[in-house]
């Protein structure tokens, strides 16, 4: 799982038992704390310890400072993500019994990267991980945004992270080797390549067939196209319950057993 993913996500707390359920008879709905945003890195930045949680503004106007959440304290009640035990959960308490110390801990999204040698890679912009035990499985680099859209990014396992020094991602000078995930540009010669051997197998039938195929590209383009628009109908109406499908996703993911209906 990526740690971007929880970028922006909503922190719900759960009332008390004692308190979940209205004088009326409806279930109390839990109460919005923040918003999850930098993920939080042990101080060998090897393992998810935690996200940075944004506070929102005192009476609209007021900024409070972020806090710190504990990965293992985040738990999912129904469609939202809730913090599972409030004392345990934030800053110094949490620190404490996860036994880390807060102020060693690093942020790497958004940190520059250089090689140990000195030449630089680009930036971190991702971290994958395991939902279960917060451990690093690779990190995302890479060279910026319209570079990243053309040849696309490096994915450096975490074994190749060497430390931190002056503000930069430090990593071995293999990773400079590691070829990118591939871009619009990588996909776009990629389809040349299968389109130019396609014209050459095709092309001495091409004449006789002019007519036949026009006539084809008509009929069965016109249904691929009238398909095409369904299918972005139904792509873009999933958009309204993309944080559900992400909720389901975390749950497989860590291994969480599904919600029971209330």
């Amino acid at each position: 799982m990526l740690a971007g993913d929880f970028n922006g996500l909503k922190l719900y707390k759960v009332p008390v038992p004692e308190k979940r359920v209205k004088k009326d008879g409806t279930v109390r709905d839990p109460k919005k704390i923040g918003k999850i945003h930098c993920p939080v890195f042990s101080a060998d930045g090897t393992r998810v310890v935690g996200f940075m949680l944004r506070m929102p503004d005192i009476a609209g106007m007021i900024k409070q400072p972020d806090r710190f959440l504990a990965f293992d304290a985040i738990g999912v009640d129904g469609d939202v993500m809730v913090a599972k035990e409030d004392r345990a959960a934030f800053d110094a308490a949490a620190a404490k019994r996860l036994g880390i110390d807060l102020d060693t801990c690093i942020i790497w999204t958004g940190m520059d990267v250089r090689t140990v040698s000195g030449k630089r890679v680009g930036f971190c912009a991702d971290a994958d991980f395991n939902p279960r035990t917060g451990a690093v499985k690779a990190f995302l680099l890479t060279e910026g945004g319209a570079s990243n859209a053309l040849v696309g990014h490096r994915e450096m396992p975490a074994s190749m992270l060497k430390g931190y020094k002056d503000g930069a991602m430090i990593v071995a000078d293999d990773v400079l080797s590691l070829e990118f995930s591939g871009g619009a540009a990588a996909k776009a010669a990629e389809a040349s390549v299968k389109a130019a051997a396609k014209a050459s197998e095709v092309g001495a039938k091409a004449k006789a067939q002019a007519k036949k195929g026009a006539a084809a590209l008509d009929e069965h383009g016109s249904k691929a196209l009238d398909k095409g628009s369904k299918a972005l109908g139904k792509q873009l109406g999933k958009t309204k319950g993309m944080f559900g499908a992400f909720v389901s996703e975390y749950k497989k993911a860590a291994g969480t057993p599904p919600s029971k209906k209330k």
